[in-house]
């Protein structure tokens, strides 16, 4: 997928960075680059039962990393590929041959019990369908994510969408595993970000500006840079044999004129040059400047750039090459993921695969709504999404990964918030139930707990503790009116506001301040009638042994 070897060979120009220097920006997301990374933890899942479950846990993998923007304050904009390029079709025949042949490996490993080669196998086998990237969009809706299916090159469309001012729907960079974004020409591209938001940083600007390590780019422009990476070989056409990116870079660099390289290439005996490589050349290079894209303001279809008169003569008519033409209610329902970009399907018939029963529990929606924060539950595994706007202090979270297994459930971070926020339910009716002693872990932040007999013993101010005469819950909260920000207080107690349902300022100032004083009389009374009883025992018991 991409130039191969390009990302290494421009090593010296790609610098480390974390995701947070995009704060307060819009960046693109190579939607599939992702959903291939996901679909690994679930390939055999995918592969042999891909509507149960175990095969959605590539939703998981995907919303961890777009929470993981959100928490940085990065604009998140998801751009999910369309239809097959006509000039791709040779690839993706050659890749879709490769991932029937790893699908039979794959199972015949299973049944010889070899899961682990298995796997393996399952992992190269695995193809990401729109079915699948479906089911992620209606994930998207509810979270309120922007997202765009591209008519057909995600590439091209993340390209366009850097061309554009961020108030006209640009972005700042792209996020992506495809080394086609730099042939695109986009300004900023970050490759193999990583769960904790650290990645590699390419940007054209200073790449034609700077001299490293004996590469120079300085008389290169955007045409010449693509012409390199399609002479180096790509999806849309293969190299030359014997033709890879340093051999092209010096062809380019030597000659700094396409139809000069083409022309030397031709008559160079060394290389065998099929004779419709040039024309196949000049149609490819057409493609990474001239595809069709989605255009948002107008609601249809577009060329990445505008129509140049010597690639209407390369093309002589024909430009379903840079993608066939889509009527404007056909375009804008594919950008809206309403339709299938492959079949012209409506999605309709895969609405049960993402059904409130079978994937999202949509009744905890209306809690999560209310508090700027959704759940999305599985059968086997679940994630807790957690997102807020600036409008509710500018709080944002990360996704808690629930891990189920059998009838335990592990939860991370969420039991140290439960020291400070009471639950969250759905229903308006909670029954509180006294769980036994061996089902109860010892970091229980819920299980009830007696007051302390002993009158210099203060109660715990971050525990829930129960009035043994009225029987009520009542959450005794070091937060008060004059904290400043929730966030930090929250980090002072060690919880990380990332896992915190979002916390403002108002739902601080509703836990009211009485029913601390009221509590502590309350708790003096109890010990004073406790130690009365002591005291009246204790006579009784003197009396007693006098007789």
């Amino acid at each position: 997928m991409g130039i191969p070897n390009l990302l290494r060979f421009m090593k010296p120009f790609i610098e480390p960075v974390h995701i947070k220097k995009y704060a307060g920006q819009r960046v693109g997301i190579d939607a599939y680059s992702w959903l291939h990374k996901g679909a690994y933890s679930c390939s055999m899942e995918l592969c042999m039962s891909p509507r149960s479950p175990g095969a959605r846990r590539y939703i998981s993998y995907f919303m961890h990393h777009v929470n993981l923007l959100r928490h940085h304050k990065v604009v998140p904009v998801v751009v999910f590929d369309g239809g097959s390029m006509p000039c791709k079709s040779a690839t993706d025949e050659d890749r879709h041959k490769k991932r029937e042949l790893s699908l039979v490996l794959g199972k015949e490993k299973l049944e010889q019990g070899d899961k682990a080669a298995a796997i393996d196998h399952f992992r190269k086998a695995v193809q990401i369908t729109p079915s699948m990237a479906y089911q992620l969009i209606q994930v998207l809706k509810t979270e309120n994510v922007e997202f765009v299916v591209a008519p057909y090159e995600a590439d091209a469309q993340l390209a366009y969408l850097a061309t554009l001012d961020a108030d006209q729907g640009g972005i700042a960079a792209v996020i992506t595993e495809d080394s086609d974004l730099i042939a695109y020409g986009c300004t900023a591209i970050i490759f193999k970000m990583d769960r904790f938001g650290n990645g590699e940083e390419f940007i054209m600007e200073k790449t034609l500006e700077t001299v490293k390590d004996g590469l120079c780019f300085q008389d290169f422009d955007q045409n010449l840079f693509t012409g390199m990476c399609v002479l180096a070989g790509c999806d849309f056409l293969p190299s030359v044999p014997g033709i890879g990116t340093k051999r092209a870079y010096s062809l380019i660099s030597k000659h700094k004129n396409i139809d000069l390289v083409l022309s030397t290439l031709k008559l160079d005996k060394r290389y065998s040059v099929p004779d419709d490589y040039i024309d196949s050349f000049w149609k490819t290079l057409a493609v990474f400047n001239h595809a069709r894209v989605y255009d948002v303001k107008s609601k249809s279809l577009k060329h990445l750039k505008p129509l140049e008169e010597r690639y209407l003569n390369y093309l002589a008519g024909d430009l379903d090459i840079l993608g066939p033409a889509l009527a404007p209610s056909m375009a804008r329902a594919i950008a809206e993921g309403r339709l299938n970009p492959v079949t012209m399907e409506t999605f309709e018939q895969f609405s049960r695969t993402i059904s409130s029963i079978e994937f999202i529990d949509t009744s905890a929606l209306n809690v999560a709504n209310q508090y700027g924060s959704q759940e999305i539950l599985t059968q086997e595994s679940s994630i807790t999404i957690c997102s807020s706007e600036e409008s509710r202090d500018d709080i944002t979270a990360f996704a808690v990964d629930e891990i189920t297994s059998g009838e335990q459930k592990g939860n991370k971070g969420v039991l140290a918030l439960g020291k400070f926020l009471p639950q969250k339910h759905s229903s308006p009716a909670v029954e509180y139930k006294e769980v036994k002693p061996k089902n109860t872990p010892d970091n229980n932040p819920f299980k009830k707990r007696k007051l302390p007999s002993d009158q210099g013993q203060v109660p715990n101010q971050n525990e829930l503790v129960i009035d043994l005469d009225e029987e009520e819950v009542v959450l005794c909260s070091s937060l008060s009116r004059e904290s400043v920000d929730p966030a930090e207080s929250l980090e002072r107690n060690g919880v990380s506001a990332g896992l915190c349902w979002p916390l403002t300022q108002e739902s601080v100032a509703s836990i009211p301040n009485e029913r601390s004083s009221k509590r502590q009389s309350q708790q003096k009374a109890f010990r004073n009638k406790t130690n009365k009883n002591k005291d009246e025992r204790s006579g009784l018991l003197k009396f007693f042994m006098r007789l």
